[in-house]
Protein backbone atom coordinates (compact mmCIF):
# COMPACT_ATOMS: atom_id res chain seq x y z
CA UNK A 1 0.00 0.00 0.00
CA UNK A 2 1.30 3.10 -1.07
CA UNK A 3 1.29 6.43 1.52
CA UNK A 4 -0.09 9.77 0.02
CA UNK A 5 1.96 12.81 -0.20
CA UNK A 6 0.31 13.75 3.25
CA UNK A 7 1.20 11.22 5.22
CA UNK A 8 5.02 11.10 4.22
CA UNK A 9 5.16 14.66 4.90
CA UNK A 10 3.43 13.20 8.48
CA UNK A 11 6.21 10.79 8.69
CA UNK A 12 9.23 13.52 7.93
CA UNK A 13 7.70 16.07 10.11
CA UNK A 14 7.31 13.89 13.47
CA UNK A 15 10.67 12.09 12.55
CA UNK A 16 12.50 15.49 12.84
CA UNK A 17 10.24 16.70 15.56
CA UNK A 18 11.36 13.68 17.81
CA UNK A 19 15.09 13.65 16.49
CA UNK A 20 15.41 17.80 18.06
CA UNK A 21 12.99 16.83 21.20
CA UNK A 22 16.10 14.01 22.05
CA UNK A 23 18.99 16.66 21.40
CA UNK A 24 17.12 20.04 22.37
CA UNK A 25 18.94 20.71 25.76
CA UNK A 26 16.75 23.68 26.68
CA UNK A 27 17.74 25.44 23.19
CA UNK A 28 14.50 27.18 21.89
CA UNK A 29 13.09 25.74 18.48
CA UNK A 30 13.06 27.33 15.14
CA UNK A 31 9.80 26.22 13.42
CA UNK A 32 9.62 26.67 10.01
CA UNK A 33 6.67 26.79 8.15
CA UNK A 34 5.85 27.49 4.50
CA UNK A 35 2.46 27.37 2.39
CA UNK A 36 1.16 27.92 -1.30
CA UNK A 37 1.26 31.70 -0.72
CA UNK A 38 3.43 32.22 2.31
CA UNK A 39 6.00 31.69 4.43
CA UNK A 40 6.44 31.84 8.44
CA UNK A 41 9.15 31.74 10.95
CA UNK A 42 8.65 31.13 14.62
CA UNK A 43 11.11 30.82 17.79
CA UNK A 44 9.36 28.74 20.36
CA UNK A 45 10.55 27.94 23.68
CA UNK A 46 9.09 24.31 24.12
CA UNK A 47 9.89 24.50 27.53
CA UNK A 48 7.76 26.89 29.08
CA UNK A 49 5.40 26.58 25.82
CA UNK A 50 5.80 30.55 24.43
CA UNK A 51 6.71 32.04 21.41
CA UNK A 52 10.21 34.58 21.86
CA UNK A 53 9.64 35.62 18.19
CA UNK A 54 8.40 35.02 14.96
CA UNK A 55 8.32 36.32 11.46
CA UNK A 56 6.08 36.00 7.84
CA UNK A 57 5.80 37.15 4.37
CA UNK A 58 2.62 38.82 6.06
CA UNK A 59 3.91 41.69 7.31
CA UNK A 60 4.44 44.42 5.27
CA UNK A 61 7.22 46.06 6.39
CA UNK A 62 9.13 43.02 5.11
CA UNK A 63 7.94 44.25 1.89
CA UNK A 64 7.42 40.92 0.62
CA UNK A 65 3.36 40.34 1.47
CA UNK A 66 1.73 37.33 -0.39
CA UNK A 67 5.09 36.39 -1.94
CA UNK A 68 6.56 32.63 -1.38
CA UNK A 69 10.18 32.85 -3.15
CA UNK A 70 13.66 32.05 -2.61
CA UNK A 71 13.93 36.11 -1.93
CA UNK A 72 11.05 36.36 0.85
CA UNK A 73 12.29 33.61 2.76
CA UNK A 74 15.90 34.71 2.70
CA UNK A 75 14.65 38.30 4.00
CA UNK A 76 12.73 36.51 6.42
CA UNK A 77 15.22 34.56 7.60
CA UNK A 78 17.54 37.89 8.10
CA UNK A 79 14.48 39.13 9.92
CA UNK A 80 13.79 36.36 12.79
CA UNK A 81 18.05 36.38 13.07
CA UNK A 82 17.17 40.10 14.32
CA UNK A 83 14.40 39.75 16.37
CA UNK A 84 15.85 36.65 18.13
CA UNK A 85 19.13 38.50 18.93
CA UNK A 86 16.75 40.93 20.48
CA UNK A 87 14.92 38.25 22.21
CA UNK A 88 18.51 37.06 23.71
CA UNK A 89 19.10 33.98 21.87
CA UNK A 90 21.98 33.03 19.81
CA UNK A 91 21.76 29.11 19.83
CA UNK A 92 18.45 27.44 18.19
CA UNK A 93 17.49 24.28 16.68
CA UNK A 94 16.16 24.06 13.37
CA UNK A 95 12.76 22.46 13.21
CA UNK A 96 12.02 22.40 8.84
CA UNK A 97 9.03 20.28 10.10
CA UNK A 98 8.18 17.87 6.63
CA UNK A 99 9.73 20.30 4.45
CA UNK A 100 12.84 19.29 2.43
CA UNK A 101 16.02 21.07 3.25
CA UNK A 102 16.22 22.71 0.09
CA UNK A 103 14.72 25.98 -2.21
CA UNK A 104 12.82 28.52 0.13
CA UNK A 105 13.47 26.44 2.90
CA UNK A 106 17.41 26.24 2.39
CA UNK A 107 17.22 30.34 1.43
CA UNK A 108 15.78 30.83 5.16
CA UNK A 109 18.12 28.85 6.99
CA UNK A 110 21.12 30.25 5.17
CA UNK A 111 19.89 34.14 6.15
CA UNK A 112 19.45 33.04 9.96
CA UNK A 113 22.82 32.16 9.74
CA UNK A 114 24.80 34.41 8.58
CA UNK A 115 22.30 36.89 10.69
CA UNK A 116 24.31 35.71 13.72
CA UNK A 117 22.00 32.45 14.55
CA UNK A 118 23.88 29.16 15.37
CA UNK A 119 22.40 25.85 14.39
Amino acid sequence: MALTKRELFQKRRLRVRNKLRKISDGRPRLSVHRSSKNISVQLIDDAKGVTLASASSLEKDLGVVGKNNVEAAAKIGAAIAERAKKAGVEEVLFDRGGFLFHGKIKALADAAREGGLKF
